[in-house]
């Protein structure tokens, strides 16, 4: 899809249609995340430092499932 670079105040945007909102899930208000990928850009609404975070969360909570549990007792 083809987008225009539009002035915003003194910054640039781009206006993202309806139907692009609608495939990315998001209103509004919300944020979104342009990430640099080997071919290129891409325009997300997951936070990839969050992924990451989340990751290595996963990490610790299965290494330490017992402990978990044990806690939630």
């Amino acid at each position: 899809m083809k987008l225009k670079v539009t002035t915003v105040g003194s910054s640039a945007g781009v206006v993202l249609p309806k139907e692009i909102l609608t495939k990315l899930k998001v209103v509004k208000g919300d944020f979104i995340f342009l990430t640099e990928s080997p071919d290129g850009f891409r325009i997300t609404p997951y936070d990839p430092e969050f992924e990451q975070d989340m990751a290595l969360a996963r990490q610790v909570m299965r290494k330490r499932r017992d402990l978990l549990r044990e806690l939630a007792k």
